[in-house]
């Protein structure tokens, strides 16, 4: 019997993973929700803040135009876990931007999970502080 070693679970899917799914959130910061389809397979689910249920980025950027005049990703950095047959991947780091009242924002924490199989993006879990800062009264 053979065993594994922590390292060989490491491998080019892993890699793979963590690149399409940042070449995803570059595409939907530009925002290009066309372009950041193409990392989606075609039965993904989008969870959005609140529990939104989405299946294209097109209106992840509907959604985000309502809430914000404009707003970008800090990635701080990206963590990814092997699975079997699949890949996760957590992006997490802060949001800026401007909210629809005009005032500038930063700092707004964010952590997005991503579950990648054969080379496409299935499923993303998107949480972010913007409710808490809305609820304070900070986009008011």
């Amino acid at each position: 019997m053979s065993t594994v070693t922590p390292f060989e679970a490491v491998n080019d899917e892993t890699g793979q993973a963590k690149a399409i799914v940042e070449a995803f959130l570059v595409a939907s910061m530009i925002p290009d929700p066309d372009q950041a389809a193409t990392y989606l397979d075609d039965d993904a689910v989008i969870l959005f803040t609140g529990a939104r249920r989405m299946t294209h980025p097109r209106e992840m950027t509907d959604y985000n135009a309502a809430r914000y005049t404009w707003v970008k990703k800090n990635m701080e950095r990206s963590d990814v876990a092997p699975g079997v047959g699949e890949t996760v991947v957590y992006c997490l780091g802060t949001l800026y931007g401007e909210w629809k009242n005009g005032d500038a924002f930063e700092g707004n924490r964010y952590v997005d999970r991503f579950v990648v199989k054969n080379g496409k993006i299935v499923k993303i879990d998107v949480w972010n502080d913007s409710a808490e800062r809305i609820m304070k009264g900070d986009a008011e």
